[in-house]
Order: C-alpha cells, then sequence, then structure tokens
C-alpha cells in the first residue's frame, strides 16, 4: 500500500511537465494489468484514429457518457487521458465524485505517452504519415523552417494558429512554415520525441536551433529568426 501511494504521488507530479520516463514505465506496467480500466476522454473522432491499446472511449461531452461510466468498475484501477490534460482532469473528477476508488490521470496525456515512445493503436489513412526522411526534406526545404507539430483537436494549438497566419503573411520573415497534424503522424512525433501539443522547432540546414512547447509570441518568434539570420549572415562573410 505504501509502495501504491508512492506510485500515485510520481505520476500525479505537474500535468503540464514532461513526464521521467522510469514514472512513465510504471504507469504503463501498471496499465497493463488484467484490472485495470484505461479511459480515453477525446472524441469519438480522435478517438477512431489513435488509442492506447483496450482503452475504452468515454467522451464528457457525449450524451451517453453518463451509461457509459455506469458500466465502469469503481473498484478497479482507472487511467484516464486526453491529448493533455484538460478533458482528462474533468473526466477524472467526475469519477472520484461518483467514488472511484482509484483514479489516475496520465501526465501529458497522449500526446506524452507517444512521444515517449509507447505505443498506441494507429489507424491513420495510409499515405499521409510522412516517413523520417521525408521530413527531414521539408526541414531542409529553406534556410529557415518553423515546424508547428500540433492538433485540430487541441485547444492550445488552437491559439498558436493565428500567431503563425500572422508571421506567414509578415514581409521579410525568413523562416518557412510547417504545420504538422500529430494524429496524423504519430510515428513521427514518437521518433522526434514530442511530447507536448503544440511544440515550435526552428530548424536551420534541417539541424534543430530551437525548440518550445507552448504558447509563443509572433515578436518572440520574429525575434528568435531575425537573430538566427544575423548568426547566419556573420558566419557566411
Amino acid at each position: 500500500m505504501k509502495h501504491l501511494r508512492h506510485l500515485l504521488l510520481i505520476l500525479l507530479i505537474p500535468l503540464g511537465g514532461v513526464l521521467k520516463a522510469q514514472s512513465l514505465s510504471s504507469l504503463a506496467t501498471k496499465a497493463k494489468a488484467a484490472d485495470a480500466q484505461i479511459l480515453d476522454a477525446r472524441s469519438s473522432e480522435e478517438f477512431a484514429q489513435n488509442h492506447l491499446a483496450g482503452a475504452i472511449n468515454i467522451d464528457p461531452a457525449a450524451a451517453t457518457h453518463e451509461k457509459d461510466i455506469a458500466l465502469l468498475s469503481k473498484d478497479k484501477p482507472t487511467f484516464v487521458y486526453s491529448i493533455a490534460n484538460g478533458r482528462s482532469v474533468a473526466l477524472a473528477k467526475k469519477l472520484r465524485e461518483k467514488g472511484f476508488k482509484e483514479v489516475i490521470v496520465l501526465p501529458g496525456g497522449i500526446a506524452n505517452w507517444i512521444g515517449s515512445g509507447y505505443p498506441i493503436v494507429n489507424n491513420a489513412k495510409k499515405g499521409v504519415a510522412l516517413s523520417l526522411a521525408q521530413f527531414h526534406t521539408l526541414t531542409g526545404s529553406s534556410a529557415f523552417v518553423l515546424v508547428d507539430f500540433g492538433s485540430k483537436y487541441c485547444g492550445a494549438c488552437k491559439k498558436l494558429i493565428p500567431v503563425l497566419d500572422s508571421l506567414e503573411k509578415k514581409t521579410g520573415f525568413a523562416a518557412k512554415i510547417v504545420r504538422i497534424e500529430a494524429d496524423d503522424q504519430t510515428e513521427l512525433l514518437k521518433v522526434l520525441k514530442i511530447n507536448q501539443l503544440p511544440t515550435l522547432v526552428l530548424y536551420q540546414g534541417k539541424k534543430q536551433i530551437w525548440k518550445k512547447a507552448g504558447q509563443s509570441t509572433t515578436t518572440e518568434i520574429e525575434n528568435l529568426v531575425a537573430q538566427q539570420q544575423s548568426k547566419l549572415a556573420k558566419g557566411t562573410k
């Protein structure tokens, strides 16, 4: 019991951060237990594209979610996840209020799970996913390439869209912007260790020179690219 409490404290560390591999490994092992319940708090459309093996889709926004919850056992360990931790935290709170004894939110959500190299059931359409070679070709298609790893289902990702749109329209902005839809590129996220959405990565000559998870401003990105452009110009003189 003491070990279990210690494990839960590890698993419930700051939800927005990247979880240490050992802790995520412990969670993965415990989630595989025969009596564990794994709940996907995303929409049915998202679930159909990809999910953790053995997961049950319970969308808190769906009209049937109360009936779906009633079919679950309150005594089994219950793991809940979404893209990050917004919807999963909300569902976990509801489950605890209903008397579920052990509810654990997957820190960092499915994005952290995929980026940390753990397997999922992936139903992405064939021909959509980029190979690593194709991705490297993209990152070398301009002197500077800013890659946005996001999802159309991710609220935080949507907040970044106006920033990127504004940069694309700016005369003199030196970086080419490439937008990667995470749900179509799960293998790429795994290889590149993208643990959080959105994540911006700046490449110069196919080499990563900057990476930031979460929100960024137009000014911040403009200044960054300008600085790198200046360094490149000085280096070529």
